[in-house]
């Protein structure tokens, strides 16, 4: 097993009422942007591996263009520090992203998120489509009220008092012993997860314990996105999806234990012509156990539309 890349070096932007950290890889002049959103507890570092495969053009298609890929930190997560609204909802993480991608001054950009990211990036795409190329959704958190044992634990952080009991409790563990169980949570085999990539989740675990907003940013995040689960009609997140416009490729795992993969079924019915793919022997972190896979998904994506609409693109600065 080869040793992995480190992560992209990043800085912190004031973008969304105050500042969001952004990781990014070099890319030359001219290249099409693209901004990845993580999941709940999640950081822009899980794009790792993925965007070291879609910043360059491939061997075989050497003519494709580049791009100019950027993680973010959502507000609360990873080194982005707490919003300084106080909120964790979808709107505001939402509002957040639409502001990076303003500030960055180069949109439309292809969109990617997993999970939470997911659900953000629906609303970004639904209610800004000027900003959005395209759209990739990986096992994203649209509302799903089967019960299922992994979403219900998320269900009982929302709970008042029992949620921060439980987190308190989890965190009495082992940072080693709580990233090998997110690692079981997500992977569908855990023991494809680099040695290197283990110590680097134990380290980011111990870090965030001595910040004093992660716990209300996890708690919050998820009573954000359960909310989300529980409102219906024009408001909620599959009615977004309906108005998505932006060429759509949404990815689930076979093997997912947090995002049903029958949801694939309901994604193809909201989003029109959108491509619906679930990926064999995959769990929930498909751009993290599955990168090149989902490599060649995206690129097919980004070539459809390519074709369908010359891209123009923006450059100046709001």
């Amino acid at each position: 097993m080869a040793d992995p890349i480190g992560a992209w070096p990043g800085e912190l932007v004031p973008a969304g009422g105050g500042e969001i950290f952004v990781r990014m890889p070099p890319a030359p002049d001219g290249a099409e942007p693209a901004l990845f959103v993580h999941g709940l507890g999640g950081s822009a570092t899980n794009w790792t591996d993925l965007i070291d495969l879609l910043r360059k053009p491939p061997a075989d298609r050497p003519d494709e263009p580049a791009l100019a890929c950027e993680a973010m930190d959502l507000p609360g997560f990873g080194f982005s520090p707490a919003p300084r609204s106080g909120l964790y909802t979808i709107d505001a993480m939402a509002g957040a992203v639409a502001d990076l991608i303003d500030k960055r001054g180069r949109w439309p950009v292809h969109l990617a998120g997993n999970s939470l990211g997911g659900a953000v990036c629906v609303r970004v795409a639904s209610r800004r489509p000027d900003l959005v190329r395209t759209l990739t959704l990986i096992s994203p958190a649209m509302p799903d009220l089967q019960p299922r044992l992994l979403p219900a634990r998320v269900v009982l952080l929302c709970a008042p008092g029992l949620g921060p009991w439980l987190l308190a409790r989890a965190q009495r563990m082992s940072t080693a012993d709580r990233a090998a169980m997110t690692i079981r949570d997500v992977y569908a085999d855990p023991s494809v997860v680099h040695p290197m990539r283990r110590a680097a989740e134990v380290a980011e675990l111990a870090r965030r314990d001595g910040l004093g907003y992660a716990s209300q940013a996890l708690l919050a995040s998820a009573r954000g996105l359960v909310a989300e689960y529980l409102r219906w009609g024009p408001r909620s997140l599959w009615h977004d999806a309906a108005r998505v416009t932006a060429p759509t490729l949404v990815i689930y795992g076979s093997h997912d234990r947090l995002v049903r993969p029958a949801m694939a079924g309901v994604a193809a019915r909201h989003f029109r012509g959108a491509r619906v793919v679930v990926l064999p022997r995959t769990g929930h972190v498909a751009m993290m156990e599955r990168p090149g896979l989902v490599a060649r998904e995206m690129r097919e994506l980004f070539a459809a539309a390519r074709r369908r609409v010359p891209a123009s693109g923006h450059s100046a600065r709001r």
